[in-house]
């Protein structure tokens, strides 16, 4: 898996979860549940995984739907 979002905003998190569904991308995401050991205080960033097979779908429907300044390029 291959991330390709990371974000602390959650709703950036929700829109980005919602797009990649809308798209047949199966994604998952990562460190969801940190607020626990952070205390809540959202500076863990979380990120969504994608199979490498579908970075590249994954990115393009990011950017598509106004995303591109979140998406994590690095490999």
């Amino acid at each position: 898996m291959k991330t390709i979002l990371k974000t602390t905003n959650p709703a950036t998190l929700s829109f980005a979860e919602a797009v990649l569904k809308s798209e047949d991308i199966p994604c998952f995401i990562m460190d969801q549940h940190m607020s626990a050991v952070e205390g809540s205080i959202g500076i863990i960033p979380r990120r969504i995984m994608v199979v490498s097979e579908d970075v590249d779908d994954a990115r393009k429907a990011l950017a598509d739907n106004g995303l591109k300044d979140e998406i994590y390029w690095k490999d």
